[in-house]
């Protein structure tokens, strides 16, 4: 194999040449030569299943044509790359050598280093108007098969703490779906309706293509602890207090064509996904259905036009109560802006007790900072200004007449709330936001926490 080497000529040295001479020609490389690709060798496996990387290489070997030998193997690099057991994939063609080799013979090698036994990191995450510090460890390849083992400790900013471990294992020929179980524990508090709640379970889920989307299949088993955050909780929320064992089947499916998720100019996602619990065990009983729409259009001068609709409904089943911790909650710089977080719908004695349905919508003007033009990969893609209306509304159901869907849609039409304002947003990488709004809330309840002026939010989900 010979070796290329290149260097900038002056234009002194250049010589002239003469495109009719036929020598000019000689050389000239012509990618639809006939080749055959004898060999296909793989160098630096270790605790990869050859079996895991063989699958990748079968369309490398049914190459007849240079062109589609370095079409087929750079296909092949990024499938490889795409396994997350490698941390470096080169690739290197050669003439066959050998015995019983032929002149249009080649052999191709790609060269692998795999991942670290174990690797350790510490990051921080956003959700639901808080910050947390992760700390995790990964055991990448974990049986030689592109699994992966992962424990997580995170601790919040609003008294929160979390531990998973999870293992996660790739399927299928092209490895697009995925099957992940995991053991937690999570504890958390939610002032706003002044309990604590400490999780201890299992999940175990599916991820899959369709011609729709992304699909998930996912059942959980939780042991629920509810403990009251102070002596004047509400006697709703005492009476919620104690334990309670939930099992549950949930299905989500996901359509997203936006061209990004932080600041998107065209496209839309849809989310739907169903959930009911008590069939497979535990003594909570209900059913779910969520909706999330979001549609986005790009208008003149880098601004865009952003439309988001949230809605749900919920009833327990067998006549049984759903349980404050499984109830909806509007409010917050995520959801319906110029409310305090949980601060919308059903109050008993100063605690917020949720819902069985609510909907939200939003519009929102999406537009670059004066004077500083956006896409050039500085402060202009970072910040964007934001002007925004929204409303929503949530309300409890009379589980004795669930099918009254006109009465139902009545106390979600009357009374809603709405506010309006403008502000500030900031990109957190690639999967988070940073809001700073002035809110002017033009109608709520008497009962109704509103933030009315400056609000901050940051997460990764907004209406």
């Amino acid at each position: 194999m010979g070796q290329i080497h290149a260097k900038e000529i002056t234009s002194e040295e250049r010589p002239t040449l003469d495109e009719e001479d036929p020598a000019l020609h000689k050389h000239v490389f012509d990618g639809n030569n006939p080749v055959k690709v004898e060999h296909v060798h793989i160098d630096g496996l270790g605790r990869t299943k050859d079996d895991l990387v063989i699958r990748h290489m079968k369309d490398v070997l049914q190459a007849k044509t240079f062109k589609e030998v370095i079409q087929r193997t750079g296909e092949a690099k990024v499938k490889l790359e795409g396994l997350g057991v490698f941390k470096s994939v080169g690739v290197f063609i050669d003439t066959s050598k050998g015995d019983g080799s032929s002149a249009k013979g080649l052999d191709v090698t790609f060269n692998v280093k795999e991942t670290r036994r174990l690797t350790g990191s510490a990051h921080t995450a956003v959700g639901n108007n808080e910050g947390s510090l992760v700390l995790g460890a990964k055991l990448p390849n974990t049986f030689g098969r592109a699994e992966s083992l992962v424990a997580e400790y995170s601790r919040g900013t609003k008294h929160s703490s979390g531990f998973n471990v999870m293992l996660v294992k790739p399927i299928g020929q092209e490895f697009d779906k995925r099957l992940r179980g995991s053991v937690f524990k999570s504890s958390a508090d939610y002032a706003p309706s002044s309990y604590r709640e400490t999780g201890r379970g299992v999940t175990l889920d599916f991820t899959f293509p369709s011609f729709v989307g992304m699909s998930e299949l996912q059942w959980e088993g939780v042991w629920r602890e509810l403990s009251c955050l102070t002596r004047t909780a509400s006697f709703a929320t005492r009476e919620q207090s104690g334990h309670s064992l939930k099992s549950s089947l949930k299905h989500t499916l996901t359509r997203d064509t936006r061209d990004e998720r932080i600041y998107p100019s065209e496209g839309y996602l849809l989310k739907l996904s169903q959930e009911v619990a008590g069939y497979t065990g535990g003594d909570v009983k209900f059913w779910k259905e969520q909706i999330q729409l979001q549609v986005n259009k790009s208008l003149f001068w880098n601004c865009v036009l952003s439309g988001s609709l949230q809605g749900g409904v919920m009833k327990g089943i067998s006549d049984t109560e759903v349980r404050l911790n499984d109830r909806f909650f509007v409010g917050g710089p995520t959801t319906v802006r110029g409310f305090n977080i949980h601060g919308l719908g059903p109050h008993t004695q100063g605690d917020y007790q949720g819902g069985e349905a609510f909907w939200a919508g939003a519009l929102h003007l999406y537009t670059p900072l004066p004077f500083i033009k956006a896409g050039r990969g500085g402060f202009g893609d970072v910040f964007r200004t934001h002007f925004f209306v929204n409303a929503g509304n949530l309300t409890t159901l009379d589980t004795n007449n669930m099918f009254a869907w006109e009465d139902h849609l009545q106390k979600l039409r009357q009374n809603f709330r709405w506010s309006y304002g403008a502000g500030l947003v900031l990109r957190i990488g690639s999967i988070a936001r940073f809001e700073l709004n002035y809110c002017m809330p033009q109608a709520a309840q008497a009962t109704d926490s509103i933030c009315q002026g400056l609000q901050f939010g940051i997460g990764v989900n907004f209406l």
